[in-house]
């Protein structure tokens, strides 16, 4: 195929960090939409000066008729602006979290299904080389069955805006990323979750923005996660702190250093002869949204399906939901799809 062209919806903070990609990748900007046409129009003038600026998706889509989509528009419209495209016979890729509700997910993949188009969601965070190397360790068995995986997150993010005003800003609009990763890095998925949602004494957000989860996953892992957006000092990663636990050894990920580990060298002594883990080197040629971008690409070229599509992504956004139905009703519930 030749150049592709893509209709950009949403012209928000998040578009900074998509536009450079896309122009990388020399992807035709048709159109940039915002239900501030002002927005827009910066965009255009900023990264893509030959684009239409409008408010209008379905005339945007009608006249450009892109060969995909981005979604970069807040949750609780990327039901109704993905769904659109998908029926005007565009494929999409969009931001995180798939949508704000179940229902809606479920929706969104009816409609990916209906139209035979492709629907696949960032979660940039798998595009990371240090997080692909957790993978392979955990994938080529070096530290045996895996039995426990942990994850700890404490940020004191003042974002202001739309995340301040959300019911479950951590779960919703973070915890996805960490959620998504404990899937991504052990290839289980969830089964069962007991959540406590909370807000913390001094916190700025309307909404529960700290929790304690912990999941039940396929195989019988069990997965902690712990974290907070409103907590000052000694921050983690953004990625969070991970340790991951098998029958043979340990990985640990933390701060964005290099991941390490320890496996059994012998079977004598109190405490096992232990030596360091050989972690694979990093292979990823692209990281974050360009990483989820180059995929889709690819797909378009006749690829393999990504990674995130929405028939895999809804089991992440599953445990978002459980964590919130298991805190709302406090007791453990099962993930459903």
């Amino acid at each position: 195929m030749g150049r592709v062209r893509a209709v950009v919806v949403g012209a928000g903070g998040i578009a900074g960090a998509w536009f450079p990609p896309l122009l990388k990748e020399d992807v035709e900007i048709a159109a940039v939409v915002d239900l501030n046409r002002e927005a827009a129009r910066r965009r255009v003038e900023e990264y893509a000066p030959s684009a239409e600026a409008t408010t209008d998706l379905s005339t945007a889509l009608a006249s450009h008729a892109p060969d995909f989509v981005v979604d970069l528009t807040v949750p609780e419209a990327h039901c109704e602006v993905t769904c659109t495209a998908l029926e005007a016979g565009c494929h999409v890729i969009g931001e995180k979290p798939m949508a704000s509700r179940m229902d809606e997910a479920r929706q969104m993949v009816r409609a990916s299904e209906r139209t035979g188009k492709l629907y696949m969601v960032s979660q940039s965070r798998r595009w990371n080389p240090a997080h692909e190397q957790v993978r392979r360790v955990v994938a080529e068995g070096a530290l045996g069955t895996v039995t426990t995986v942990n994850c700890d997150f404490y940020i004191g993010a003042h974002f202001g805006g739309f995340r301040d005003e959300m019911p479950s800003p951590l779960i919703l609009d973070m915890a996805i990323h960490h959620f998504d990763l404990a899937r991504y890095m052990t290839g289980e998925d969830a089964t069962h979750v007991y959540a406590r949602e909370f807000a913390p004494a001094g916190s700025w957000y309307r909404g529960d923005a700290a929790a304690s989860c912990v999941f039940e996953m396929t195989h019988g892992v069990v997965f902690t996660y712990r974290g907070s957006w409103c907590a000052e000092g000694c921050h983690t990663s953004w990625n969070g702190d991970w340790r991951i636990v098998g029958e043979r050894g340990t990985v640990v990920y933390e701060r964005d250093q290099e991941p390490r580990g320890q496996v059994v060298a012998g079977d004598e002594g109190f405490h096992r002869p232990l030596q360091d883990l050989r972690v694979p080197e990093p292979r990823l040629q692209y990281d974050g949204m360009h990483g989820a971008l180059r995929e889709m690409l690819e797909f378009l070229r006749g690829g393999a399906v990504p990674q995130t599509e929405c028939h895999d992504n809804i089991r992440s956004l599953a445990m978002v939901f459980g964590a919130i139905e298991s805190s709302r009703r406090a007791e453990r519930v099962p993930i459903e799809e």
